[in-house]
């Protein structure tokens, strides 16, 4: 059982109401409201990528309130048979951090990764964001790697 008055919850295909709930919780925590609420997913795709082998979606409950939450991709890798986990968000609701809430979300990944077989669990913090920085430095090694956007563009096709 975690530290504190909060249960971690890996959520399944049923679960799309809560996936809702943590977009919102991501959407104020990043201070990116319209980002991760005024376009969300229908049900029945909120429910096949929770359904899917490559999501994983954690999340933090006091009582049934989500005040954390965990949303990480499993790469199946090409170069060798096994995978990696990418975190590609995580976030804990301001009244209830320093609690242990991120560390309890990521040791539910580390079971979930182990069970699965992963090889290893990524993360990236932005440069500023000191809380995740020792978050993470705290839990793996620090590699100082340089992260680009590439937008995509409509391919011409040929007649």
């Amino acid at each position: 059982m975690p530290p504190g008055p909060f249960s971690v919850v890996t959520l399944g295909r049923d679960d799309a109401t809560l996936m809702r709930s943590m977009l919102t919780l991501f959407g104020e925590a990043f201070g990116e409201a319209e980002t991760y609420g005024d376009a969300q997913p229908s049900a029945a795709y909120l429910e096949r990528l929770l359904g899917s082998d490559t999501f994983i979606a954690i999340a933090a409950l006091d009582g049934e309130e989500i005040v954390g939450g965990l949303a990480a991709y499993v790469l199946p890798k090409f170069e060798q048979e096994r995978s990696e986990i990418y975190i590609y968000d995580l976030a804990v609701a301001q009244a209830h951090r320093r609690k242990g809430i991120a560390t309890a979300l990521i040791a539910e990944l580390q079971a979930i990764g182990a069970k699965r077989g992963a090889y290893v669990i990524f993360v990236q913090a932005d440069y500023g964001d000191d809380p995740a920085i020792a978050l993470y430095t705290k839990l793996g090694v620090r590699e100082d790697v340089m992260h680009f956007d590439i937008a995509t563009v409509e391919r011409e096709t040929r007649s």
